[in-house]
């Protein structure tokens, strides 16, 4: 099993390679786009390309909208198991609580935890 060092390393390599790709791809679409003598051929690649590129736009919503589920999830089902705790009396989850407090005020200041869109 990687370790999150190597899962970081190699999603961040795969994501260079995939903005790279797409800066491949996008221009020759833009370009048969704007064509207007486009003959078979081309209009056959078009359609192709528009195609591929809706399944990635889609695939990248999929993506986008797991990470934020996940993660503002899991953050706030962690802050309310410690909350539970410290309300309880529990010391340690109450110094807890209020660390989380804090990283989530400056989270929701500098717009890293939620994505207003």
């Amino acid at each position: 099993m990687k370790n999150f060092s190597e899962n970081k390393d190699e999603i961040n390599r795969e994501l260079t390679q995939f903005i790279r790709t797409l800066n491949e791809v996008l221009p020759r679409y833009s370009l048969l786009l704007k064509k207007n003598d486009i003959n078979s051929i081309e209009l056959k690649e078009l359609g192709e390309l528009e195609h591929f590129l809706i399944e990635i736009n889609a695939k990248i919503t999929e993506i986008k909208n797991m990470l934020e589920h996940d993660l503002f999830g899991h953050s706030i089902d962690y802050y309310y198991q410690i909350k539970t705790k410290a309300d309880k009396g529990d010391l340690e989850a109450k110094s807890k609580l209020d660390r989380l407090r804090e990283a989530f005020t400056e989270s929701l200041k500098g717009d890293t935890l939620i994505n207003w869109n």
